[in-house]
């Protein structure tokens, strides 16, 4: 089955709920209880067994995390895209809603002027598999991404944290993180990132999911 972009998973009706990147497609659901949860989870055990597609689900006291990613194909089909409808459908049918306010990940970045000298020591030693040429991942879907970054220019430090999430999330996310005494180092890639840093000088990007 052929892959699809982030954007034209997004062009699929009633995939609102939903948000694309390059791990899967994701979807936070509150539930307020963990027998609503347990509702919603068993609704995704019946959709997915008729779709012989499974998607990696995540019952919490409150929520329910959905991701979906197509093993086979190395990325998102129409396959994920037609479940992810059908998830929402039940979601709404349990008036359970949606949510993207906590959707986030973070990613590890390691500055490096050679990745192919690194890569195998990092793979070795965290367990996590390549996704693409200089990207890592946590298999079971719980670590976050490592990213070698190639280095162009100097860097005060060879290691910073980015904070991934949808768009709205982010520009939320930075003025919060300037009215709470950050700095703006870097917006030379905006809207792709911003570089800030702490009042000690630790940097952070905050960039959204594509």
């Amino acid at each position: 089955m052929d892959t699809i972009t982030s954007r034209e998973f997004r062009a699929f009706p009633g995939v609102e709920d939903w948000r694309p990147r390059v791990t899967g497609a994701f979807a936070l659901f509150r539930t307020g209880t963990f027998a609503a949860g347990a509702q919603l989870f068993a609704a995704i055990a019946e959709l997915a067994e008729a779709a012989d597609h499974h998607p990696d689900v995540d019952v919490r006291y409150s929520t329910v995390r959905v991701r979906l990613l197509t093993h086979s194909a190395g990325g998102l089909t129409a396959k994920d895209a037609a479940l992810a409808a059908q998830i929402s459908d039940a979601a709404r049918e349990l008036d359970i809603p949606a949510v993207t306010d906590r959707m986030q990940e973070l990613m590890l970045a390691v500055a490096t002027t050679d990745a192919s000298a690194v890569l195998p020591f990092w793979k070795a030693a965290t367990g996590f598999k390549e996704l693409r040429d200089g990207v890592l991942y946590d298999a079971g879907g719980r670590g976050p991404l490592i990213w070698f970054q190639p280095l162009d220019k100097p860097l005060r430090g060879k290691s910073h944290l980015d904070v991934n999430a949808p768009r709205d999330v982010i520009e939320k996310r930075l003025q919060a993180a300037l009215d709470a005494g950050g700095v703006l180092v870097d917006d030379s890639h905006a809207p792709a990132w911003w570089t800030l840093a702490d009042a000690d000088g630790h940097k952070l990007d905050l960039s959204p999911w594509r």
